[in-house]
C-alpha cells in the first residue's frame, strides 16, 4: 500500500514538473502562448502582433511593376516555452512562409530565420535588428542589388497597434541613401481587443 502511494505521489510531482516546463506554451486559455518572464524583456517587442491578422500582400513583378495584391493570413505565436516567437504566412497564391525569431541578449539584437515553401533551402536566411524608439521593428540582411551594387535588404514592421500593422521589404544601398521597396503587407487583426 505504501509503495502504491509513493508511486502516485511521484506521478503527481512529475506531472507538475512537466506542466511548469511548458507553462508558457500554447494552451486552450492562451492559444498563441505567453512570454516567459525569464526571457529577455524584448520578447514583448512582438506582443502587438501575437495572434492572427488578415493581410494584403503586394510584391513587385520581374518588370518592377507592382503585382496584383494577394490575400493572406499572418499568425504570430510564442514558442520555446515563451522564449522565442514564430510566425507563419498562409497566402491565397499557395506561397507560404515563416520565421523563427529569437532575441540574443549578448548581442542585444533580434535574429530572424526565414523559410518559405516557394524556395526550400538547406540554410535559412537570417535578418538581424531591433525595435526602434518610434515603435518600429527594423531588421537587416546584406544583399546585393540585381546590378551587383552592395547593400541590404531591410524589413520593417511599422504603424503597429492593437488593430494591426504594416510591413515593408526594401533594398537599400550601403549608406542608406537609396531605397527601393519590393514587397509590402498591410494587416488587420482578426480579434481586435
Amino acid at each position: 500500500m505504501k509503495m502504491k502511494l509513493l508511486f502516485t505521489l511521484c506521478a503527481i510531482l512529475l506531472s507538475f514538473a512537466s506542466f511548469a516546463q511548458f507553462e508558457y506554451d500554447a494552451s486552450a486559455e492562451f492559444p498563441y502562448g505567453k512570454p516567459n518572464p525569464a526571457a529577455p524583456k524584448q520578447i514583448t517587442d512582438y506582443e502587438p502582433m501575437i495572434g492572427e491578422c488578415d493581410c494584403i500582400s503586394t510584391s513587385r513583378n520581374p518588370d518592377q511593376t507592382w503585382a496584383e495584391p494577394v490575400a493572406m493570413k499572418w499568425r504570430f505565436k510564442y514558442i520555446l516555452n515563451g522564449m522565442g516567437v514564430q510566425d507563419e504566412t498562409l497566402k491565397e497564391d499557395g506561397r507560404h512562409s515563416g520565421s523563427i525569431r529569437q532575441f540574443i541578449a549578448d548581442s542585444s539584437r533580434w535574429y530572424v530565420h526565414y523559410y518559405s515553401s516557394a524556395g526550400p533551402s538547406t540554410v535559412l536566411s537570417v535578418w538581424e535588428g531591433n525595435k526602434t524608439e518610434d515603435n518600429t521593428i527594423v531588421l537587416y540582411k546584406e544583399q546585393k542589388a540585381p546590378n551587383g551594387t552592395d547593400g541590404y535588404f531591410r524589413l520593417s514592421f511599422y504603424d503597429i497597434s492593437k488593430s494591426g500593422y504594416k510591413w515593408i521589404g526594401e533594398w537599400i544601398n550601403m549608406d542608406k541613401t537609396i531605397t527601393f521597396p519590393t514587397w509590402k503587407i498591410e494587416c488587420t487583426r482578426k480579434d481586435p481587443e
